[in-house]
């Protein structure tokens, strides 16, 4: 059998690993990346399907362990290529995955699984088990093929009191350790903290204290999917007699959905319209909004930047209930300091224990471990310094250091007879998508963009008749961004305007485009000698 992860490994995000055998491909999760401030412009990123898209008839299924973004945003666009690939998943997990292939006007076949289900996908059978993670419904898959056994968990930690009381099942764990198991594909996100992730109820009385102290409107900041969270908030505002209003679209839509599925309590008459919070008083409001890790376009960055219906002021409470996804610090710190500036109190994970992780710490990875005792272990889902933590705690619990297999996006691992090793390496870049194209932004065109933002943009413009050689018009010179007055311009434009007649006059064989890096390298070199700055330039020559 052959694996290829082609996302999550090296970032946090874009989660998806393919597995071949017998001419069949099962795949486990199809997520997205967000991106960072290198990156301008995008608004997602995807794993690069080219080394599969010649094949999707061979894909027998597409298990998606729970219904993170990083784990399902990109299903959409998979099935642009083929609409009918199999999706396997939980009941939560296929409801999100459905309303997000709806926007995008795609119908698929789903199958729902639950744990302990077992199913056959070809030459793969799959039986699925209970994890628990920050979203009700999460599965790790067990995947039985002739060339061994492999058990990849999807995000998990091991909260013992869990608020829905599904707690990952080490009975399970423990039967498949017994059985084998060849090959465990393991979060790594918090391999590198040692100990235990805390467990989710003793975020409830900080989020109740908070709320109970806040002397005007109280708005909570969390994943749009994080279920538990928001239970936490409508509770204590129920307790202390506040109205919630759902602010984001994907917020409304996440919550009306785990409602109708029964994962979210709704305590009666608490919602309220966000059109008509502004008949409440601030005292009586709970705002429960997305835009936790500071995206440009969330309702909590619109309300820092002042362009929401909802104006921060003094005196508001603000609660960031989530971790920091690595990467966004600076987004969401400046996020932070901008409701500050309003007046905001900003209650966030720094000062108050207001959010725990979703994933396993370095402890309840040693409990992993030590239950299955794989012959061979391949850290997923994290950063390099997360998987080297990840593999060393497989050392630590007796894995061969040869069997720990430490890959990345793109990595061929091959394994027979239940021993595995890497065997190669396929291309597995980042797929921009950018508006309503996907995969036409380039990396040279995001270099070009950082390089508009941060060194700005010169053109110059010169009409040159090339039978008699001499310049008709300009050289005329325009600058955006370069903060400099066009008067500085002045001294350069003879120098370019003499290259160009040398230039034509000594052949005039040279095309227009040779003409155009001539003036390109002429105001170049003057420019990073003068002005010590590199912006983008664009010459233009027009014959006549």
């Amino acid at each position: 059998m052959r694996i290829v992860p082609l996302g999550g490994l090296g970032e946090v995000g874009r989660n998806m690993t393919v597995f071949e055998l017998n001419g069949k491909l099962l795949i486990v999760d199809c997520g997205v990346l967000f991106p960072e401030e290198e990156q301008p412009g995008v608004d997602l990123i995807l794993p690069d399907f080219s080394y599969i898209e010649d094949r999707l008839d061979d894909v027998v299924g597409l298990v998606l362990t729970h219904g993170h973004e990083d784990h399902i945003g990109a299903v959409p666009y998979l099935l642009r290529q083929k609409e009918d690939i199999p999706i396997i998943g939980s009941k939560l997990t296929l409801a999100l995955i459905e309303a997000k292939l709806n926007e995008h006007r795609l119908n698929a076949y789903t199958l729902t699984v639950r744990e302990g289900d077992t199913e056959n996908f070809g030459p793969f059978e799959c039986e699925f088990v209970a994890v628990n993670h920050s979203i009700p419904d999460s599965l790790a898959v067990f995947i039985r093929t002739e060339a061994g056994s492999v058990l990849h968990t999807g995000d998990f930690k091991m909260d013992q009191l869990p608020l829905d009381g599904r707690i990952t099942d080490l009975r399970h764990f423990a039967r498949l350790g017994e059985e084998g198991v060849d090959l465990y594909l393991s979060d790594s996100t918090n391999a590198h903290i040692p100990g235990f992730t805390t467990p989710e109820k003793e975020i409830g009385p900080t989020i109740d204290q908070v709320i109970s102290r806040a002397q005007r409107r109280v708005i909570v900041a969390s994943f749009a999917s994080h279920i538990h969270r928001v239970q936490q908030v409508l509770d204590a505002a129920a307790a202390h007699g506040r109205k919630v209003a759902f602010v984001g679209r994907s917020m409304v839509r996440n919550m009306s959905i785990a409602k109708q599925l029964g994962y979210l309590e709704i305590p009666e008459n608490i919602l309220v319209d966000l059109k008509k919070v502004g008949d409440l008083p601030d005292h009586k409001v709970v705002l429960m909004s997305t835009g936790s890790q500071g995206e440009p376009m969330a309702a909590l960055s619109r309300m820092a930047n002042g362009d929401h219906q909802i104006q921060v002021g003094e005196g508001d409470t603000i609660i960031l209930a989530s971790s920091l996804i690595p990467g966004n610090e600076n987004s969401v710190y400046r996020v932070i300091n901008g409701l500050m500036k309003l007046g905001a109190d900003v209650v966030h994970k720094d000062n108050a224990k207001v959010h725990v992780s979703g994933h396993a710490s370095a402890g309840e990875l040693l409990y992993s471990y030590n239950i299955l005792k794989p012959r061979n272990a391949m850290p997923v889902h994290g950063e390099h310094r997360h998987l080297i933590a990840n593999g060393k705690l497989a050392e630590q619990t007796g894995v061969d250091p040869e069997r720990v297999l430490l890959c990345e996006d793109g990595s061929v691992v091959d394994m027979r007879d239940g021993l595995a090793r890497v065997t190669g390496q396929i291309e597995a870049g980042y797929v921009y998508v950018d508006g309503s194209s996907v995969g036409e932004i380039t990396d040279s065109e995001l270099k070009d963009r950082r390089t508009l933002g941060e060194e700005g943009f010169i053109s110059v413009i010169t009409v040159v008749n090339r039978q008699t050689g001499h310049i008709v018009s300009g050289p005329d010179i325009h600058a955006r961004g370069v903060a400099e007055e066009d008067e500085v311009f002045k001294n350069i434009k003879p120098k370019i305007a003499k290259a160009l007649t040398e230039a034509i006059q000594d052949n005039k064989e040279h095309t227009t485009h040779q003409l155009q890096q001539i003036v390109r390298r002429t105001i170049g070199s003057w420019v990073n000698r003068k002005l010590r700055r590199k912006p983008m330039i664009v010459p233009v020559v027009v014959e006549t």
